[in-house]
């Protein structure tokens, strides 16, 4: 077993292309609420998904960061930072 480098350790992975595209925008937004401040979902895709970041920003205002890793016609990588929700 490895353990992730300190920088990824609040890093969860989030792999798309393996849901129903009927049900995709549903379990992004239920991963995305489960993040705490400070955790960042590692968001991949096949296609880079524009209309979905725009209701992300809707949804959570200013309080996703969104970092492309990788973005290309094989796919793309984003990471998606929680900070500044209020606590529970």
């Amino acid at each position: 077993m490895s353990a992730q480098p300190d920088s990824e350790a609040n890093v969860h992975l989030f792999d798309a292309r393996g849901i129903a595209r009927r049900f995709r925008h549903s379990a992004i937004f239920g991963a995305l609420g489960a993040l705490r401040n400070g955790e960042t979902m590692r968001f991949v895709n096949d296609h880079d998904p524009i209309p979905l970041l725009a209701q992300i920003d809707q949804r959570f205002g200013g309080h996703v960061s969104v970092t492309y890793r990788q973005r290309d016609a094989g796919g793309v990588v984003i990471d998606l930072g929680i900070s500044g929700l209020p606590e529970e």
